[in-house]
């Protein structure tokens, strides 16, 4: 009798035990599930938030900016102009006033800015956007607005400046002239990360880096503004590329953590990226 007792004890212990795990996991799952995803810059007291996909693609024409050696001003007004045009969304359409505009930009194939494929083309876009804008004299003093229209030729050349602080907000961070202003509020990946995948998004974005990879990190010898554009490039891009790590100048961004930045264990002269481990 006693011996039945006691198995049927240890089989409640089991049973809740089970069940404690069971209910840990499900709170976990729930709370991963439960991850507002978002990407937020700071300025000040200021801070402006975009989707993860929108961060992304401020990311690139930020990025597009700091290879071409332009001001940090140049983002801002891209930036203001692509958010006004598209929502940072590279779109297959256009809309009443421009039925033939595309992408980032919505730029019109009718008006010049090249094939429908190229405009859908973000780096592309990025450029010719570019292009127009070192064309205008005086354009790093001008409101945001008239250096977009000049660019752009809006029908509604106002609605820029709406768009001006966060622009303003983002390119300081994705330029690196702000340091730890950019922060993404993640899940955790679904699937292992790719180090080369790292390193091809780097050099669409920036030009050929001079990046090794160790592992699940890829380590490039920049420092100053170029270390923080790449770093906050990196986290802006943590979602699509499945980043869990990044290192800069002694601070690191830990996309399980959910805490931003915060000084580093082991501080590094090195940018460091590091990519999802495969499932065990």
């Amino acid at each position: 009798m006693r011996s039945l007792r006691r198995a049927v004890v240890a089989v409640l212990a089991l049973a809740l035990v089970a069940g404690a795990v069971y209910a840990i996991v499900a709170v976990l799952q729930r709370s991963e599930t439960l991850v507002s995803e978002r990407c937020v810059a700071v300025v000040g007291t200021e801070h402006y938030e975009l989707a993860t996909d929108q961060a992304a693609n401020a990311s690139l024409i930020t990025a597009i900016a700091v290879r071409r050696g332009l001001p940090p001003r140049a983002a801002s007004i891209a930036l203001a102009t692509a958010m006004q045009e598209s929502q940072l969304r590279n779109i297959n359409y256009g809309d009443q006033a421009g039925p033939d505009s595309r992408g980032l930009f919505q730029q019109r194939p009718s008006q010049g800015w090249g094939t429908e494929a190229q405009v859908m083309d973000p780096v592309y876009a990025a450029n010719a956007f570019y292009d127009g804008l070192v064309k205008i004299p005086g354009y790093e003093s001008m409101e945001v607005t008239q250096a977009a229209q000049a660019v752009q030729r809006s029908a509604f050349p106002r609605a820029y400046a709406q768009h001006e602080p966060m622009g303003r907000a983002f390119a300081s961070a994705l330029t690196g002239h702000s340091e730890s202003a950019l922060d993404c509020e993640l899940r955790m990946p679904g699937a292992a990360g790719d180090p080369s995948a790292v390193v091809k998004a780097l050099t669409t974005a920036f030009g050929t880096q001079a990046a090794s990879v160790e592992g699940r990190s890829v380590r490039l010898n920049v420092t100053g503004t170029r270390a923080w554009a790449v770093g906050h490039w990196a986290v802006a891009n943590a979602k699509e590329l499945s980043i869990t790590q990044v290192d800069v100048a002694g601070q690191t961004w830990n996309r399980e953590k959910r805490n931003g930045w915060v000084p580093a264990a082991a501080p590094s002269e090195t940018v460091t990226i590091t990519v999802s481990a495969p499932a065990t």
